[in-house]
């Protein structure tokens, strides 16, 4: 077991290096807000979402999440997902020495449970469980699986009921990891008539709590799979489609395990799904014959039949009865199927190497059986290694799926992300535009080609993209957060207004668009409106300082200048480093007759960000009364130094120099002022005063 577990590990190795982030990966791991923020808390909100998980789209599945928490806790993230893999690595090593084990368990022979299982751990096909981040879920139901298998099988030959309790105890720990575990008590069933041979009415009773634990998780499934994401139950579908996926799947499955080339993690449903396409027609072929050759069979062993209800039995669950995945098969979803078929293969080798009597053909038949087994040990490793170098990166895996689906518009869409990730906006928006070619339907790709343009700095062409991703699903909170920004920033804040309402009616938790909002509906005059989106912000989010800083300013324009300042005083007390609320709070002191307190912020307020012309121009006016004249004057020209646009300060400099019977400068100033606005009044009657004590 030990020499087995160091083979796989050195195989697959290279996955620890792994930088490819696949379909799924983001909801699970780089933008899951549970997984990045690791704590008591939010493993607990994993274990009580049981009918709607709120950060993943489907089925509930919370030691998975947990798992991936703690391996983000332990440093892994978008640019390191060394952690990750380490985990699954180790994951499938184990499981790999657990299948030994169980053969070990069944046939009593440790050579040869040994080779057949490492020809398991070796495969191609369990590949993807590794460096594929969210399939994490594959991995752990599949140790607590086999876990399971193992404990019962110890139970029958012991009697003694920890082992049954053990058994159960992780039964739903499985399923805690990924339902697809669900047929387990089966497949006991099946072990029980081959190879335990005690399938009579007790062993039959006993798995009673099997199946009560598997209704209640295949109930809570279907529930949280449909309300999180979407399942097509069976009825959806004509009985002949259904018949014809059943038979595809299972040729499929049992050719790519035999002859494992052109592996992909997206193999999409035939076009058509008939007779007349050859994949489906091969499928159908194929069971027509597979069927009779098992029951043929059992003239000789039951091993056979056995061992492919195993793993059709296991594998049922992913056979597209039920629908909720956009592929047809999975290489991910035979992993522990898989074990069934190994069944047989045990049983067959054993056989050939207990063949005859004699000695001398005994050593042939080993030394037979170990040549082939090494042969296809060493085939399966050489494919394996260079199934990983595609893993290192996401552009080359999708490429490489792209050569075997190059119809498949949710690749494009895919590998445009990617480009758009690394900054390569005109690739990504080639593949995007392929993505909207082949299916005009698809929401997303709307909204992505939308995201590009804006990122692309071309705002007024997302537009439309945007609204045509809408009107094909409405429900999108991201797409009408995104729109109502750009609308905004267009000045249509009206439109704006009613897409960000949206949104907070959608996710009625999201911190960032009720400020937004806020923001908007305060730029509209709609005060009320604005405050109680900036207090719900403050609500969600007590910590947020500039939702503090931005509701001051609305209060402080209803004349609630006091509440103002006990909000402007939160603001900085968060972040020290945040300028507005301390100016803001100087304003509204200085209203208050706290004048040199509202000096000393302004003065703050220039020491960290000198190039604030507001700050000068108020720290003059407030400078101007105090009688502070030259250092008020000074104020004003050092704001118009950084904004010589502004009509007012003009205006106020003239006075001031006016004052100091610096009549020519006044006069300059009050010009410039007219200059920027032609019918300030006040500025024509002071030049022209001005001018007249010039002349005197």
């Amino acid at each position: 077991m030990l020499v087995v577990a160091l083979i796989v590990l050195e195989t697959h190795w290279s996955a620890l290096s792994a930088q490819a982030l696949f379909f799924d990966d983001e909801q699970y791991v780089t933008e899951n807000p549970l997984v990045q923020n690791p704590s008591w808390s939010n493993a607990r909100q994993f274990l009580t979402e049981v009918l709607q998980p709120s950060t993943v789209s489907g089925y509930y599945q919370p030691l998975t999440m947990i798992s991936l928490m703690l391996d983000h806790a332990a440093g892994g993230n978008d640019d390191n997902l060394r952690p990750f893999h380490r985990t699954s690595l180790a994951l499938h090593v184990c499981n790999t020495s657990l299948v030994v084990l169980l053969l070990y368990m069944l046939f009593r022979q440790p050579w040869v449970a040994a080779l057949v299982g490492l020809l398991f751990g070796l495969h191609p096909m369990t590949v993807e469980t590794i460096p594929w981040t969210s399939e994490r879920k594959t991995l752990l139901a599949a140790f607590f699986a086999l876990g399971c298998l193992i404990t019962y099988v110890r139970y029958t030959q012991t009697s003694k009921r920890t082992y049954y309790v053990i058994s159960l105890i992780l039964y739903v720990i499985a399923l805690m990891s990924k339902p697809t575990s669900t047929p387990l008590p089966l497949c006991m069933l099946l072990l029980d008539a081959w190879p335990l041979r005690r399938l009579r009415q007790r062993a039959v009773l006993e798995k009673i709590p099997f199946f009560i634990v598997a209704g209640i998780a295949a109930c809570l499934t279907v529930i949280s799979q449909g309300r999180a994401a979407t399942v097509a139950m069976p009825t959806d579908h004509s009985p002949v489609r259904i018949l014809l996926i059943l038979c595809h799947n299972i040729v499929f499955y049992l050719s790519k395990i035999a002859w494992p080339t052109n592996l992909s993690s997206f193999y999409a449903f035939p076009e058509p799904m008939s007779l007349s396409h050859p994949m489906v027609l091969a499928g159908v072929i194929g069971t027509c014959v597979l069927i009779p050759a098992l029951f043929l069979s059992l003239r000789w062993t039951l091993s056979l039949l056995v061992g492919w209800l195993f793993f059709f039995v296991a594998i049922f669950p992913t056979m597209g009865v039920i629908g909720f995945t956009i592929v047809i098969a999975s290489d991910k979803y035979a992993y522990l199927p898989a074990v069934g078929l190994l069944l047989p293969l045990t049983w067959g080798v054993i056989q050939l190497v207990s063949v005859g009597t004699s000695s001398r053909r005994k050593c042939f038949a080993i030394a037979g059986v170990a040549l082939a087994t090494t042969t296809a040990a060493l085939a399966e490793r050489h494919a394996t290694k260079q199934y990983l170098e595609c893993w290192q990166d996401s552009g080359t895996l999708y490429q490489r799926m792209l050569t075997f689906t190059p119809n498949a518009y949710e690749l494009h869409n895919n590998l445009a992300t990617h480009f758009r990730d690394k900054g390569n906006f005109e690739e990504a928006l080639t593949h995007y535009h392929k993505a909207m070619d082949l299916n005009p339907k698809a929401p997303i790709v709307y909204k992505n080609i939308g995201l590009t343009l804006h990122l692309c700095g071309k705002p007024d062409e997302a537009v439309p993209y945007y609204r045509k991703s809408l009107q094909r699903d409405p429900k999108q909170a991201f797409v009408h957060a995104e729109l109502g920004g750009i609308l905004d920033q267009l000045g249509q804040t009206d439109e704006a207004i009613k897409h960000l309402n949206t949104v907070t009616r959608l996710e009625p938790t999201n911190t960032k668009v009720h400020l937004h909002l806020a923001d908007a509906l305060n730029k509209q005059g709609q005060l009320d409106e604005a405050i109680k989106h900036y207090m719900t912000t403050i609500d969600l989010k007590p910590d947020d300082a500039q939702a503090h800083g931005k509701l001051g300013v609305a209060l402080a324009k209803k004349g609630q200048n006091q509440n103002a300042i006990r909000h402007y005083q939160k603001a900085i007390q968060l972040d020290p480093d945040f300028v507005d609320p301390y100016h803001n709070l100087a304003n509204a002191l200085s209203k208050q007759g706290q004048v040199d307190e509202a000096i000393e912020l302004l003065n703050r307020v220039l020491q960290r960000e000198p190039s604030r012309a507001s700050a000068y121009a108020d720290l003059g006016y407030l400078l101007a009364p105090a009688g502070r004249i030259d250092e008020a004057v000074q104020a004003y020209h050092a704001a118009l130094r950084i904004d010589p646009t502004n009509a007012q300060w003009y205006y106020a400099l003239g006075e001031l120099l006016n004052w100091q019977n610096k009549i020519d400068e006044a006069v300059t100033a009050y010009r410039k002022a007219l200059e920027l606005n032609p019918t300030f009044d006040a500025a024509q009657k002071s030049l022209a005063t001005a001018l007249a004590k010039r002349n005197r």
